[in-house]
């Protein structure tokens, strides 16, 4: 195989900023969600988050992304499939990827426009809130994918915000189709409570008849399941999916190997922003996979990857921090 993991996703850079609790009251925001804004309403909450706040940090961000960063930087190989805009956003973007293990769809990836943004306002609480604007992000479609690469692939994974685009979503369908076809395996996460608030039958028609491979938080199972019961939503995905890795916080992770429930410990650290602890987490389990471990490991070093990135501001952390965590639980 020559890709570990092949990503599509929405190609987004970060900002982010340090906000007080009752700073979503004041301006209507939904908190712990991600929302579709225009370009003049991020523009407008732009202005006046900088003007107040100031921008904490600036990084590239994307669920899918994320999730192919980390792996990348443990060291497997991936593609990510994306699109961004001939602009300074597009650039600063491509930067961010790096030129360690994974490749992108270069020749179609770049178009006039502007590329997509998302503000990540960060509350005393460490909880994260987002407000996304796609730009060319929005056009995503079957152009952008290689489906040669995605045949010397072992997974495919598909981001859940995708579900919002009528393109991105029939892209996403016909590339689960081919995986399927060629004998791939299928993973997807839901990404963000809102997309099954908002976009369930989306994600529903996504899913399709399922997955080898699903990632979620507690709060997404339970929306998707349609029940505050978590032992129940548990019991449905398994209709669902082979496999499946629920995070819960500081109640750690419920991991399903398909035939055994196994629970991962959560680590004891000071949360500072959970920008990223979703993607870090798929990243560091599908690593762990594709180099042969079990799902315990998988689960361990997900835990602790995820753990370690919530601790810092950003979805990312450098490579000295993956090759340290992957030391302690693999070594």
């Amino acid at each position: 195989m020559k890709f570990d993991v092949y990503g599509v996703g929405n190609a987004l850079v970060d900002k982010e900023f340090e906000v007080e609790e009752g700073f979503f009251a004041e301006h209507a925001i939904e908190k712990g969600l991600m929302t579709l804004v225009s370009e003049e309403q991020q523009q407008q909450l732009l202005n006046v988050l900088v003007e107040k706040y100031g921008i904490k940090t600036r990084s590239g961000g994307g669920s899918a992304a994320n999730t192919l960063y980390a792996l990348s930087q443990f060291g497997g190989k991936a593609y990510l499939a994306c699109k961004v805009a001939n602009d300074d956003t597009g650039d600063f973007y491509l930067s961010a990827l790096g030129d360690h293990n994974i490749d992108t769809n270069t020749a179609s990836q770049r178009e006039v426009g502007i590329s997509g943004q998302c503000i990540v306002m960060i509350s005393p609480d460490a909880e994260r809130t987002m407000h996304t604007f796609l730009g060319v992000s929005e056009t995503v479609s079957k152009d952008e994918i290689d489906f040669e690469a995605v045949r010397q692939s072992e997974y495919v994974y598909i981001e859940g915000y995708l579900v919002t685009s009528p393109s991105a979503k029939a892209a996403v369908i016909e590339l689960k189709r081919f995986a399927e076809q060629n004998n791939i395996k299928t993973a997807m996460t839901f990404s963000d409570p809102a997309m099954l608030e908002y976009f369930r039958d989306n994600v529903v028609e996504v899913l399709g008849s399922g997955v080898d491979l699903l990632f979620c938080n507690e709060k997404e199972a339970k929306l998707w399941a349609q029940t505050d019961d978590f032992d129940a939503a548990c019991e449905l995905i398994k209709t669902k999916a082979k496999q499946f890795a629920i995070t819960r916080g500081a109640d750690g992770a419920l991991l399903y190997d398909g035939e055994n429930y196994i629970e991962i410990s959560a680590h004891a650290v000071k949360a500072v922003d959970t920008n990223g602890a979703g993607d870090m987490f798929a990243g560091a389990f599908m690593y762990a996979l594709t180099q042969g471990k079990d799902f315990e490991t998988a689960g361990k070093l997900a835990s602790l990857a995820s753990a370690t990135v919530v601790s810092n501001f950003g979805p990312r952390l450098v490579e000295e921090e993956h090759a340290k965590i992957a030391a302690e639980v693999l070594s």
